[in-house]
């Protein structure tokens, strides 16, 4: 919220001499966090100046410019400087300044930014010769200013309702040492949208008095009339149950002059705001919004039909926005529409959120009927989401509006249309619907002391809780009781009273007191794992990421996936951060590999990255949304197992990719590029020092190399996940180095196993016996296999066993290979015989022979 301070003056006592950035820190204490500071941005002499003569000039380029002397003031004023102009004795005390406008005319009061000024945009102004002549000077437009976006015709006062003498300070007279203050309101806190909640806040930080001026106690409001314009509310389909409108108040405004301009004052307080002026009528509603905090809507009677009709929306109904935007709506969407007399209806409006171009104001407007509704928070935040579209009045409206404020601003909005578009009040008055009962609270004043940790009296928590707007009743005992005000539906409870006493009364009273740490078993298993394999991969020396976890199914075309791959099913988000990624990632690969195709593409030439993460999938789930229910509504555990199993599973993977170097060059030696054997390595010992036993065959699918890849399966058949060199198609579609490899595994998968280590029995201090043996196998048998069948021959005494060299060549029959390994043997309660170790090893040696055809190697 954009609060410029000098309006801000209008409602509260604010010295003139008050510290911007003091004020700002004060907010931040009660919970107005400064999000930057706007204005004071043109410096330098910026003046009056009265046109004293004007004279047209055309030039070889086509261009007429006006040559003109103008009056700066007795302080700015210099003699004629150019040949060309008036010769001494005819000099009238002027400057002579070079313009492209042609709006203005001798006599004009105008704006000049002399010499040494500097305008936005850090654009400084400096006599220069131009056109034949030097001009002094420049005479400015609105948007050299910063004052809008009219290029077209320079300012002339009278046009503004401004008036001045020549050598006047034009940056007092047009505002431009204002400054606004922009601060960050919280989702909670609809009411601070105004200059009527910010103003509360300042009186109550303060400690001033706070007359609320749009409060119907104070303020003048319509009565109702049984002839005011017919509105009819027809919500058959309400959300959760609750209306999408529960107040609705029009007023009539006739004979509006619609050539009259917007008044400079209102023009600049709009645009130090943040908003653009558009027309006077439309101006005065942003106006009054962002006075009161009620968002507003004017309709051109002469356009409309003879009711409006507020209802939800038929499903797949179009409708046109004012951003000339055709939207399909949704059976939730509540909509404003009119309906004629022959039966005729159309829609004029999103309710709450933006209105059409059926019934808009326009330069011909001279009646006007004024909107001034309550809507259901939730039915516009979901609308405003749901067609992606943000407007000032569905940022209030979704955060909660002041039910009892809509007669107050339809008739503010009303009585500036008669001051100053010259319009006529109608008595007749629509009102319909009632605000809600006010929320009453019981509050004990001890419970606030425990809570917040500061101890606060009786009188200060009532007066703090009574400077919100409450009306506040002592029961005794330590107890109030609080009526909540209408502009605050955040407080339901007496948890939220705790919190705004502590935050009206300064956080910065609140201690800091460091919290005993509580009692636990410590980290869960899950986040032992997690950190054991980080810590693995870190040593290994891989660097950690985070990548978004949004892909497209332009990533799985590049990964070559099948069209029936599991991992293309993917949950599509309703609202993304980006058009181009709507769907959620099912594998970490899909993300990771993006962060190294940036890191290659900034010059990078090795890398290591892993990332761990949550992946989604859109396998099993229920083809209608979960249940919703209402804020602080708690779930039972049966309705929390329906909320779960509407939501896809999210299994936590690790993932890592690397290219270039695995071993890097140095006077050591000329190093080695990364394999397929690297991160195969990887996932064995991350399964190794998870105490998991799993088993690898070769893994020809995507996104795999189809000879240099891997496929690890756990004991009980699920699919850790695969490691090895990716597809050189791959690599070309993502733009990686040639041989780039990477690693995928399931750590939930991987934590449903159990842990097959143990602790059980005395080391053996007796030395080990190691044999080793060759054998010639088929090409194709997995050499685990074969160690499996080995370790299962050898018996109990065997220790460790290791392969050490692979041959293929012309020494071997065709389609077969020779796998070397190494057993060691150790007996625990003494020293093995070379002929016991040289049993164990052939009986290990028969059992392959008989289960694979292994031949011993000689």
């Amino acid at each position: 919220m954009r609060v410029p301070l000098s309006w801000l003056a209008d409602y509260v006592d604010y010295p003139a001499d008050t510290d911007p950035h003091a004020l700002a820190a004060q907010f931040a204490a009660i919970g107005l966090e400064e999000e930057d500071f706007f204005g004071a941005e043109v410096s330098g002499p910026l003046v009056v100046g009265r046109v004293l003569d004007l004279v047209k000039e055309e030039h070889k380029n086509g261009k007429t410019v006006n040559w003109c002397r103008v009056d700066v003031g007795p302080e700015h004023n210099e003699a004629a400087d150019d040949p060309k102009d008036p010769q001494p004795g005819e000099e009238r005390p002027s400057r002579g300044i070079i313009c492209g406008a042609h709006n203005f005319a001798p006599g004009d009061l105008v704006v000049v930014c002399l010499p040494g000024a500097v305008l936005p945009g850090d654009f400084h102004i400096a006599a220069r010769k131009t056109y034949g002549h030097t001009s002094d000077g420049m005479i400015c437009s609105t948007a050299e200013l910063g004052l809008g976006d009219d290029h077209g015709g320079i300012i002339v006062l009278s046009d503004f309702g401004l008036t001045g003498e020549a050598g006047d300070d034009a940056i007092a007279l047009l505002g431009l040492d204002d400054v606004t203050l922009d601060v960050n309101v919280t989702p909670d806190r609809g009411y601070q949208l105004s200059m009527r909640g910010i103003a509360r806040e300042y009186a109550q930080m303060k400690g001033q008095s706070f007359t609320d001026f749009g409060s119907p106690e104070v303020a003048e409001v319509n009565a109702p009339t049984a002839d005011g314009f017919p509105v009819a509310i027809d919500d058959v389909r309400p959300i959760d149950g609750v209306p999408g409108c529960d107040v609705f108040t029009a007023l009539q405004v006739t004979g509006i002059d619609p050539t009259r301009a917007t008044p400079y004052w209102m023009r600049h307080r709009l645009l130090e705001a943040g908003m653009r002026p558009i027309s006077l009528t439309v101006d005065i509603t942003n106006y009054v919004m962002l006075e009161l905090g009620q968002p507003l809507h004017a309709y051109d009677t002469a356009l409309l039909g003879e009711e409006i009709v507020v209802r939800r929306a038929e499903a797949g109904e179009k409708f046109t926005t004012l951003d000339d935007v055709e939207r399909t709506l949704d059976a939730e969407d509540l909509l404003i529409t009119d309906r004629s007399s022959d039966g005729s209806s159309k829609i004029i409006g999103l309710a709450g959120v933006m209105g059409g171009a059926a019934v808009e104001v326009s330069d011909q407007t001279t009646d006007v009927v004024i909107e001034a509704a309550h809507f259901d928070p939730i039915s516009i935040a979901r609308t405003s989401r749901r067609h992606k579209l943000s407007s000032e009045a569905s940022r209030r409206f979704e955060r909660g509006v002041d039910p009892k404020l809509g007669p107050v601003a339809a008739r503010r909005c009303a009585d500036l249309l008669v001051e100053l578009a010259g319009g006529t009040l109608s008595a007749a008055t629509t009102q319909i619907g009632e605000a809600p009962a006010p929320v009453v609270i019981d509050l004990a004043v001890d419970r606030v002391s425990s809570v917040v940790g500061v101890d606060y009296s009786l009188a200060e928590v009532v007066g703090l809780l009574e400077g919100i707007g409450a009306d506040v009743e002592d029961l005794g005992d330590g107890i109030v009781r609080v009526t909540v005000p209408s502009w605050r539906p955040d407080l339901t409870a007496d948890i939220d009273l705790v919190e705004e006493v502590a935050r009206t009364g300064g956080y910065d009273r609140i201690p800091s007191i460091q919290p005993a740490a509580r009692t636990g078993t410590g980290l869960t298993e899950a986040q032992r794992a997690r950190r054991r394999i980080s810590n693995l991969l870190t040593a290994d020396g891989y660097t950690e990421v985070l990548s978004y976890p949004f892909t497209s199914a332009k990533r799985d075309d590049e990964l070559r996936l099948e069209a029936d791959d599991p991992r293309r099913k993917h949950s599509r988000l309703a609202n993304p951060m980006s058009e181009d990624l709507p769907l959620m990632r099912t594998t970490l690969l899909s993300t990771l590999l993006d962060v190294a195709v940036r890191n290659f593409g900034r010059g990078a030439k090795d890398a290591a990255l892993f990332e761990a993460g949550l992946v989604s999938t859109a396998e099993g789930l229920p083809t209608k949304p979960g249940p919703r229910y209402l804020p602080g509504y708690h779930p039972t555990e049966a309705e929390l197992e329906e909320i779960y199993a509407s939501v896809p599973a999210q299994p936590y993977h690790f993932a890592g990719v690397v290219a270039g170097h695995a071993e890097f060059p140095g006077i050591w030696g000329k190093g080695r590029r990364a394999e397929a054997t690297d991160v195969i390595d990887t996932v064995r010992r991350i399964a190794e020092v998870s105490g998991v036993d799993v088993s690898v065959e070769a893994e020809r699918g995507a996104p795999w190399h189809p000879g240099r890849a891997a496929k690890f399966t756990l004991a009980d058949g699920q699919v850790l996940g695969y490691a090895g060199e990716l597809h050189p198609k791959v690599i070309e579609n993502l733009g990686l180095p040639a041989r780039t490899v990477a690693f995928e595994i399931d750590l939930d998968a991987l934590l449903a196993q159990d842990d097959l280590r143990t602790w059980d029995g005395a080391l053996s201090t007796y030395p080990v016996s190691r044999q080793d043996v060759a054998l010639v196998v088929d090409e194709d048998l997995p050499s685990q296999t074969l160690e499996a069948t080995l370790i299962e021959g050898a018996g109990a005494d065997l220790e460790g066993i290791e392969i050490f060299d692979l041959y293929t060549g012309d020494q071997l029959p065709e389609g077969k290979k020779s796998l070397a390994f190494r057993l060691t043997f150790r007996a625990p309660d003494r020293t093995l015989k070379a002929d016991e170790a040289s049993a164990m090893r052939e009986a290990a040696t028969a059992l392959a022979a008989e289960r694979h055809g292994a031949v011993v190697r000689s």
